[in-house]
C-alpha cells in the first residue's frame, strides 16, 4: 500500500487521520503540523503520496504543491481541506496536484481518493451538493499542470497582454526563448493563439498564485500524466 507524509496544522485532526489511515493499510511515514516541516518531511522520505491542507499558520499549502512535487522526486500531491473557495481547486490541480478533497467527504471518499491517486488517477471530491467544474474547465486546468515555471510566466505575461519585448524585459530574458516558451504554452493548452491562451488563462485563474520574481527551479521541467476520475 502506499506510503503517506500528512501535513495539518490540526494536531487532533492530524493525528487521528494518520491512525485511521494507518488501519485502512497505508504505511504513514510522519505527520507534520507545519508547511515548512512537512515540505521537509516530503524531501527526506520521499512518499507515495502527501495529504495537505490548504492553510497553515507559516503558508499555503497549495502554493507548495509544485515543490513538494519537486522535492518528492515521485510523490503525489493531495490537497485535503474544510475550505469552501473554489479557487482552491483551480490552483491547486494547476499547480499540479492528483487529488483535491473536501474534509467533509469523510473516510471512506478520502481513502478512495488515496487509492485512485496511488493508480494514476485524479480525483476530485468536493463537499456533498457541489459539482466539479464542466469537463472542459477541468481539462485546461490538468493541461495548465505541464507547463513549467517558466511557461507559466509566460503565461502570466499574456494575460497582461504583454508583448514579446516586454515580457524579455520582465523575465530577463532573449526574445527569441520568450518565443520559445510561448510556443510551449500554445502546444500544451492545445491552443493556436496568444490571445486564445491569455483568454483561457484568466477564464480558469490558471496563474493567479504565480509569483513573477520567482526564478524557475529547473528541476521542476516537466509534468505528470493520469485521467479525471469524478
Amino acid at each position: 500500500m502506499a506510503t503517506l507524509v500528512i501535513g495539518d496544522d490540526h494536531q487532533v485532526f492530524a493525528d487521528a487521520l494518520g491512525t485511521v489511515l494507518g488501519q485502512q493499510g497505508f504505511t504513514v511515514l510522519d505527520i507534520e503540523l507545519t508547511l515548512a516541516g512537512t515540505i521537509a518531511a516530503v524531501g527526506a522520505l520521499h512518499p507515495d503520496l502527501c495529504l495537505i491542507d490548504r492553510h497553515f499558520t507559516d503558508g499555503e499549502g497549495t502554493r507548495a504543491v509544485s515543490r513538494l512535487r519537486t522535492i518528492g522526486e515521485a510523490t503525489k500531491v493531495i490537497v485535503l481541506t474544510a475550505d469552501h473557495d473554489p479557487a482552491g481547486m483551480i490552483l491547486a490541480m494547476a499547480a499540479g496536484a492528483v487529488g483535491y478533497v473536501h474534509k467533509t467527504r469523510g473516510l471512506p471518499a478520502l481513502v478512495g481518493a488515496i487509492r485512485r491517486a496511488y493508480s494514476g488517477d485524479i480525483v476530485v471530491a468536493l463537499p456533498s451538493g457541489e459539482t466539479a467544474r464542466p469537463r472542459g474547465d477541468m481539462d485546461t486546468v490538468r493541461l495548465a499542470s505541464f507547463l513549467t515555471t517558466r511557461e507559466r510566466q509566460c503565461l502570466a505575461l499574456l494575460a497582461e497582454g504583454q508583448g514579446t519585448t516586454a515580457m524579455a524585459h520582465r523575465l530577463g530574458i532573449s526574445a527569441t526563448t520568450v518565443r520559445t516558451h510561448v510556443q510551449a504554452v500554445l502546444n500544451k493548452l492545445g491552443v493556436h493563439s496568444r490571445l486564445e491562451a491569455a483568454s483561457l488563462a484568466v477564464r480558469h485563474a490558471l496563474v493567479d498564485d504565480l509569483d513573477l520574481h520567482r526564478q524557475p527551479d529547473p528541476r521542476s521541467w516537466g509534468g505528470g500524466g493520469g485521467g479525471w476520475v469524478f
